[in-house]
Parts: structure tokens; C-alpha cells; sequence
């Protein structure tokens, strides 16, 4: 048995909390699919076998637990360790880490709240988060209201639909490759630069 599937019969078998320990475990390793646990929840809600505010509920916990555990880990490495590590990359400069604190402390509330929404950003925003050490009453306010946005749009979706909720993992699986291929371009456009500056530096 996948770990998918898995993390899905434990969902079925424990009703609303293993759907919030499903997506907690979705928080802390992203290839986990959110988008199926979650309408699945719903159907499930639909056949009478789980409350359904009692999925949103224990799914909201678990997005939050998760989230809590990067923000953690974050706050674990800390900015020196990050700069450490930013020294030692090839093609990343101390500046890139100053730029994106910089960002980060004019941004980062929307960011936190805006990217549970997002597929792959909903586990690593955490991460910056606590790296900055974000208010921790704030980043729990704003990723629990962005969770509960995120969880119940697609637990009512799964509801709806019945035994066609399977369609949401699929439109958004869609999504997930869109947002995949335009962080594949950043890095790929990321990469050509830096090359292109150290030639021109090379040249000088």
C-alpha cells in the first residue's frame, strides 16, 4: 500500500480527525495531494459518514499544526544559517537573502494568508515565516483564515459533486502544474541571469 493511500484509509477509518491529521501530514510534505483528502472528506460528509463541520473543523487544525511545524523549522535554521547557506550556493548571493527578508517584511502577512491557497506555497510560506519570526499569534490567525478558506472550498466541493468529487483533484491538479511551470521558469530565468551577470563581471 502508497503512503496515499495510506494516509486516505486512515481518513476513512477515524472520520473528521483523520482527515485533519491527513492534511496536517499534507502541510509537512507537499507531494501529499490536499486536493484529493479534501473532496474526499466531503463526499465522504455527503454519505452521512463524517459531519462536515466537523471536517472543515479538524482539517483547519491540521493545516495549522502543519504550518506551525515549518514555521518551527524555520525558526530552527534561523537567518544565519540561512546566510550561511547562501554563501555556499553557487549562483546566490547574501543580497538575494536581504532582498527576500526585505520582501518579506513588507509582504509577508499577505503571503501568509494568500499562500495556503496555493498549491506547494501553502507548506513552504511557513518556512520564511519562521525563519523572519513572524509574530506567531498573527502567522496562526492569518494561516488558520486562509486554511479554513482553502479547506472548506474544496470539502463543500467534494460534498457537492458526491462520487464525482475526484474531479476536483483533477482541475486541480491542473493548477498544481501550472504553478509548477511558472517556479520552474523563475528558477530557469533566475539561473540564465546570474550567469550572464558573473560572464559580464568575467569580462570587466
Amino acid at each position: 500500500m502508497d503512503f496515499v493511500s495510506w494516509v486516505t484509509d486512515l481518513m476513512e477509518t477515524l472520520g473528521a480527525p483523520g482527515a485533519g491529521i491527513a492534511i496536517a501530514l499534507e502541510n509537512l510534505f507537499p507531494p501529499l495531494p490536499s486536493e484529493l483528502f479534501l473532496p474526499l472528506a466531503g463526499f465522504t460528509a455527503s454519505q452521512g459518514k463524517m459531519n462536515l463541520f466537523a471536517a472543515i473543523l479538524w482539517t483547519t487544525t491540521g493545516s495549522v499544526a502543519g504550518a506551525l511545524a515549518l514555521y518551527y523549522l524555520g525558526a530552527l535554521l534561523g537567518r544565519d544559517r540561512i546566510r550561511a547557506i547562501a554563501r555556499r550556493l553557487p549562483l546566490v548571493d547574501v543580497s538575494d537573502v536581504d532582498r527576500t527578508e526585505e520582501w518579506f517584511a513588507r509582504h509577508g502577512k499577505a503571503t501568509v494568508f494568500f499562500g495556503r491557497m496555493v498549491p506547494i506555497f501553502r507548506s513552504l510560506i511557513s518556512i520564511p515565516a519562521g525563519v523572519e519570526r513572524m509574530p506567531l499569534p498573527g502567522f496562526l490567525l492569518l494561516t488558520a483564515a486562509g486554511s479554513l478558506i482553502w479547506n472548506s472550498a474544496l470539502i463543500l466541493a467534494g460534498y457537492v459533486l458526491g462520487e464525482n468529487y475526484h474531479l476536483v483533484d483533477q482541475y486541480m491538479g491542473i493548477v498544481s502544474k501550472v504553478v509548477i511551470g511558472l517556479v520552474v521558469l523563475a528558477v530557469g530565468w533566475f539561473v540564465v541571469s546570474r550567469l550572464t551577470r558573473k560572464k559580464d563581471q568575467a569580462r570587466k
